[in-house]
């Protein structure tokens, strides 16, 4: 081998290039709700295996047995052991006590932050910012042996949840800190038809991820729309 090819470099990876994620099973803490209820919905659809976790273990298989599609219920202690991917869409309010109480059952796991930190007063929504950073900085600081990544804060719960609708136009903005990560995320969001996963920065920039949903709610309410995002030229 010559000087000049030992300096070559490898090609550089295709960023489209994801990981087969179907075989994962996915958790929804917060299943219940309109946002996690959607994404069981849509991720069950596309043939994702899928449980949702709520507090109460009867609600959880009440909204699981409604959805169809296999989709399992639990409580989240139980939705944390049993999934390879969590994904978190508790209301912010209960967000810190919620994963502080799982922290041993999500040890390991690869944990999908996707709360929106907002407050809402006469003038609309506006974002918080939580001692941490963002939720999902917080998420990573009570979890300290989960990899924590962020992603799915700009789909609208309407239209996750309306059957009719077959294709949700719409991009996934991605966050984490190990590439690995952040691919089997950006697969799990392109399973759903219509969606696309696109890599956004590290958890530090993860606030302003979440503080663009006070935005589109500001524009769904002016325009009666359920407004999503679309990056150009990638």
């Amino acid at each position: 081998m010559t000087s000049t090819d030992s300096a070559q470099k490898a090609p550089a990876k295709d960023p489209w290039d994801l990981p087969d994620v179907s075989g994962l099973v996915v958790g929804v803490l917060g299943g219940t709700g309109p946002q996690g209820k959607g994404l069981a919905h849509r991720l069950a659809k596309a043939g994702q295996k899928v449980i949702i976790g709520s507090r109460a273990a009867d609600r959880a298989h009440a909204a699981a047995d409604e959805l169809g599609f296999g989709i399992e219920g639990a409580d989240n202690a139980e939705c944390a052991r049993r999934s390879d991917i969590v994904i978190v869409a508790v209301p912010w309010e209960g967000h810190g006590a919620t994963l502080r109480s799982l922290r041993e059952e999500l040890a390991g796991k690869l944990v999908v932050d996707c709360v929106n930190p907002l407050g809402f007063d006469k003038k609309g929504a506006f974002a918080l910012k939580p001692e941490e950073g963002s939720a999902a900085e917080q998420a990573a600081a009570l979890l300290p042996d989960s990899r924590v990544t962020a992603a799915f804060h700009h789909l609208s719960a309407v239209l996750l949840q309306d059957s009719a609708i077959e294709e949700i136009d719409t991009d996934v903005m991605v966050l984490g800190e190990e590439r690995a990560d952040v691919e089997i995320v950006q697969a799990l969001a392109g399973r759903i038809p219509g969606m696309r996963g696109v890599f956004a920065g590290r958890l530090r920039n993860a606030h302003q991820v979440e503080s663009l949903v006070a935005n589109l709610i500001s524009v769904n309410r002016r325009y009666k729309a359920h407004a999503g995002l679309r990056v150009t030229d990638v």
